[in-house]
C-alpha cells in the first residue's frame, strides 16, 4: 500500500468568484458565523446575523413538558434533526481539536460557542433516563411551507425513543459530539469538559445497549425517511462513538471496544465514505491516530483502511473509486455533493497531519478553492412568492457552503433545486477545520 497516495491529491472547490488570492481568515470567520443564522432558540444579545430572531421557544413543552429549545436547524428548512446535528458538532469539535490552535483567538471563541450552542442542546436530548429526543418538528408539514423559523406556524412535532426501542446511531453520534467537544473544551471550561464526557459515557451505553436503528421504530420512522433515515446500518457510529470516547478518556475499556467489535461491527468493509450517515472513512483516520502516535499495532486494520481510502481518491488510479467532475470536483451522487468534499478535505488534512507528526510524510501543495453564499426569509404558503422569485434573496446566509454543482459542473442558483441550492450544517462543519489549516498556512495552498 503506498502510503503517500494523499501527496497526490489536489481538490478543487468552484469559486464564485475567482481571484488570484484566497483570503482564507475571511472563509473562515464567515464559515462560522454561518451557524449563527441556523440558530433555534433564544438568540443571545451578540448575536451577529441581526436578521435572525428568536424561534421555536415551545419546542418540546406541549407534549413532554420538557425543554427542548436550542440547536440548529440542519438546512433550509424548520427542523431540529438530531442525527446530523450531532455529526455536524463532532466535526465542528474535531476542526478544533486538529487545528484550534492554527484560528485567530476570536474564532477559536466564536467556534467553540457554535459547538456549546449545539451540545447545550444534546444535554436536553438525553437529560431524562432510557430516553432520547431525536427529533423536533414535522419535516413533511415543515417542507410544505417556506417561511422564516421566526414565523412558524407548523406543528413542533418531536420524537423520542425509549428503551428497550433502538436509536443507536443517534445515541452514539451524540456520544462521538459530546465526547469530542469535551475535548474542545477541556482547557477553556474543564467543568462543562467533564459534563459533556459524563454523559458522552451515559448515552453511548444507550446506544450500545439497545442496538438497532433509530428508523426501524415505527413511531419514528414516517418522520426521519426518506430526510435523514439510517441507510448504512447502525454499526459504524457504535465505532466512532466508541473511538471518539477512547481518545477524550483514555479509557481502555473503550479501546478494547474499537479492538475486540471492530469486525462484528464491520470496521473492515472498508466503504470509501464519509458523511452523516456513513463514518467509516472517518473512524479509520481516526483510530490510526492511535497507530501512528502510540504504536497501537493492535489496531493497525483501521490504519490499512485509512491507507486504502487515501488511495481511492487518486483520480485514474487503479484503485480509484471516488468519482471527479470534469473540473476536478470529487463527485458522489445523490445531492449535496459538496458534503463529500469538505468532509474528504478535512480527513485529507487530518491524516496528512498525523503522518508529518511522526516524519511519515509531508503535507503538500493543495489548492482549494472556498465557494460562499446563501439565503433565507416568510409564513407558510405566504412565503411561497419569495421561493418562487426570481430576485435575490432578503436576508443572505453569510458563510453557506451550498450543495453544489452535478457530475458535469454545472451550477443553477435555483432555489427549487434543493440538492444543489440548500446549504447544510454539515457541509460547514467540516470545512472550518480545513479553512483554519490554511488560514494559518497559505504558502500550501
Amino acid at each position: 500500500m503506498n502510503l503517500h497516495c494523499l501527496l497526490l491529491i489536489s481538490l478543487v472547490f468552484p469559486p464564485l468568484v475567482h481571484s488570484g488570492q484566497h483570503d482564507y481568515s475571511d472563509a473562515l470567520s464567515k464559515s462560522i458565523l454561518f451557524f449563527e443564522g441556523q440558530r433555534a432558540g433564544v438568540l443571545p444579545k451578540d448575536q451577529r446575523m441581526e436578521w435572525r430572531a428568536d424561534s421555536g421557544l415551545n419546542d418540546g413543552r406541549s407534549t413532554y413538558d420538557t425543554d427542548l429549545t436550542g440547536g440548529y436547524y440542519d438546512a433550509g428548512d424548520n427542523v431540529k434533526f438530531g442525527f446530523p446535528m450531532a455529526f455536524t458538532t463532532t466535526m465542528l469539535a474535531w476542526s478544533v481539536i486538529e487545528f484550534g490552535e492554527l484560528m485567530p483567538p476570536n474564532e477559536l471563541r466564536n467556534a467553540l460557542v457554535a459547538i456549546r450552542w449545539a451540545t447545550d442542546y444534546m444535554l436536553k436530548t438525553i437529560s431524562q433516563p432510557n430516553r432520547i429526543f431525536v427529533q423536533v418538528g414535522d419535516p413533511y408539514m415543515d417542507h410544505n411551507c417556506w417561511e422564516r423559523p421566526e414565523d412558524m406556524d407548523t406543528e413542533r412535532t418531536v420524537y423520542a425513543v425509549d428503551a428497550p426501542n433502538p436509536a443507536s446511531e443517534v445515541a452514539a453520534e451524540t456520544a462521538a459530539a459530546l465526547a469530542a467537544s469535551s475535548m474542545a473544551f477541556r482547557s477553556v471550561d474543564p467543568g462543562y469538559a467533564e459534563t459533556l464526557l459524563r454523559n458522552s459515557d451515559r448515552i453511548f451505553q444507550f446506544a450500545d445497549n439497545f442496538r438497532g436503528a433509530y428508523s426501524d421504530n415505527d413511531h419514528i420512522r414516517d418522520g426521519v425517511c426518506p430526510f435523514y433515515c439510517d441507510f448504512s446500518g447502525y454499526q459504524d457510529e457504535l465505532l466512532w462513538g466508541a473511538a471518539w470516547l477512547r481518545r477524550a478518556s483514555q479509557d481502555n475499556s473503550y479501546l478494547n471496544y474499537i479492538e475486540n467489535n471492530g469486525k462484528t461491527l464491520g470496521a473492515d468493509d472498508n466503504i470509501n465514505e464519509f458523511g452523516w450517515d456513513n463514518k467509516h472513512a472517518g473512524l479509520n483516520v481516526l483510530v490510526s491516530k492511535e497507530v501512528i502516535e502510540g504504536n497501537m499495532y493492535n489496531l493497525q486494520s483501521y490504519k490499512f483502511s485509512a491507507d486504502s481510502f487515501m488511495c481511492t481518491l487518486i483520480p485514474d488510479s487503479s484503485s480509484s473509486h471516488i468519482d471527479y467532475t470534469p473540473g476536478g470536483l470529487i463527485y458522489k451522487p445523490g445531492g449535496s455533493n459538496l458534503q463529500h468534499a469538505t468532509t474528504i478535505s478535512f480527513l485529507l488534512l487530518v491524516y496528512a497531519n498525523y503522518l508529518h507528526r511522526t516524519s511519515q510524510t509531508t503535507i503538500t501543495q493543495w489548492d482549494y478553492h472556498t465557494w460562499l453564499g446563501m439565503a433565507t426569509v416568510t409564513r407558510c404558503k405566504e412565503g411561497s412568492i419569495y421561493f418562487n422569485s426570481s430576485n435575490p434573496n432578503p436576508n443572505v446566509l453569510v458563510g453557506a457552503i451550498v450543495g453544489g454543482p452535478g457530475e458535469d459542473d454545472v451550477y443553477g442558483d435555483d432555489r427549487a433545486d434543493f440538492k444543489k441550492s440548500e446549504p447544510t450544517t454539515y457541509i460547514n462543519a467540516p470545512f472550518v477545520g480545513v479553512l483554519a489549516f490554511f488560514a494559518a498556512n497559505p504558502n500550501l495552498s
